[in-house]
């Protein structure tokens, strides 16, 4: 027996490796003094002012640590500085409508119409936040909004643009058949958030979508996030620097909006991130909807919109949209991630669904999102995150 324990640091590795799907590569996380030193070399060389980051290690989190600082007064960012969490909010809102889905509230593939009281263009604004949903009345002459379903918003193929405002003409359109393509929307998780607060109470939607995130905020202790600002309840709060090092304001939302409000903390942040790997809060039937891969993306690069497929040899064959987050294939296995950033902003999150491992970095300096891939790297091996496709001919590509 002592030879037998003796031993088990040796096997155990090996072992774990043998576990993995046939391919996958078996790693190991860096130790803290070593994660360190990457990331400061990495912010060294970015000239990126603050940087958080996570590391989730069999769906529990092993690492946590804040980087610089929080503001132009030089104030230290720490673990739970309040940072504005971009489009990572879409994830949290996914995983959010997949507990409706295991609730018997919403059908992924049912059109959206059928959760409405009335057609959706005959909808008008919210009579407090009047710009917070889409002018639906735009669509009246298109029918094709009836095909839309739960899926098609999760996965970036309404047909919308990204926002309705940044069309020439402001006007809310829809640009190719629903369900055929992917085309990055955020108008599409605010059309979903749309039908969850204001479908047919009878059917147990007329939901608050601010409520319903709090509510697995709370159950998951992640007491300093919010998808609506808390104006004037907390000081420690990050501000960030633009790609030309210049001070900017924190991004302060006024209203929840499911496609980039939220406002959370590494260490908040960092417990969703394991929680979501993991599948905690969902059925194993809902938790696998979210990195299905049924939708393949065809574009060379995430931006801009309504790009045309590349020649089918020069696609990637494993790039495809999940409910919330871009899913691959890699060297690990099957992985998962989500972006999130604005002029200030540079987020990532990457999972490996195999080994339930992840990383998740929250930067309050733009400039950080040209050392993610290197860090990712660093802190999981190759994992074959597509950030090529995310940030294209973007100057601050990794």
């Amino acid at each position: 027996m002592r030879t037998l324990k003796k031993f088990l640091p040796l096997v155990a590795p090996l072992f774990a490796a043998f576990c993995l799907p046939v391919g996958a590569v078996a790693q190991t996380v860096p130790d803290a003094a070593a994660m360190d030193a990457e990331v400061s070399k990495i912010m060294s060389r970015t000239h990126a002012n603050g940087m958080a980051v996570a590391v989730i290690d069999h769906g529990k989190v092993a690492y946590v640590h804040s980087y610089g600082i929080r503001n132009a007064k030089g104030d230290p960012l720490t673990t739970d500085t309040v940072m504005y969490g971009a489009s990572l909010t879409k994830t949290v809102f996914a995983y959010t409508v997949m507990q409706l889905v295991d609730a018997g509230k919403l059908n992924l593939d049912t059109p959206i119409k059928y959760d409405l009281d009335s057609p959706l263009p005959s909808y008008g604004p919210d009579p407090v936040f009047p710009d917070k949903y889409g002018p639906y009345k735009d669509l009246a002459d298109d029918p094709r909004w009836e095909k839309i379903t739960p899926r098609m918003c999760l996965t970036h193929s309404t047909g919308f643009s990204n926002f309705w405002f940044i069309e020439p003409d402001q006007k809310l359109r829809i640009h190719f058949e629903p369900g055929t393509r992917f085309s990055y929307s955020g108008e599409g998780f605010i059309l979903l958030q749309f039908v969850v607060e204001h479908g047919r109470k009878a059917e147990g939607l007329g939901l608050d979508v601010g409520d319903l995130t709090k509510a697995n905020f709370d159950r998951l202790g992640m007491f300093r996030t919010s998808l609506v600002w808390a104006n004037g309840k907390d000081t420690n709060v990050a501000d960030g620097w633009n790609d030309q090092g210049q001070p900017q304001p924190h991004d302060k939302r006024s209203k929840v909006r499911a496609s980039g409000s939220m406002n959370t903390t590494i260490g908040d942040l960092s417990k969703f991130t394991a929680a979501l790997v993991r599948g905690d809060g969902l059925s194993p039937a809902s938790r696998a909807e979210i990195t299905k891969p049924v939708l393949h993306i065809s574009t060379a690069s995430l931006f801009p919109l309504f790009l045309p497929d590349l020649p089918p040899a020069e696609q990637r064959k494993d790039l495809y949209s999940g409910l919330g987050v871009t899913v691959f294939d890699g060297p690990e296995g099957r992985g998962f991630y989500k972006g999130g950033h604005d002029g200030q902003t540079a987020n990532t999150m990457v999972c490996i669904e195999a080994s339930e491992r992840c990383v998740l970095i929250l930067s309050n300096d733009v400039r950080s999102e040209a050392g993610f891939a290197e860090l990712v790297r660093f802190m999981l091996g190759d994992t074959g995150v597509p950030y090529e496709w995310e940030y294209g001919n973007d100057a601050r590509k990794p």
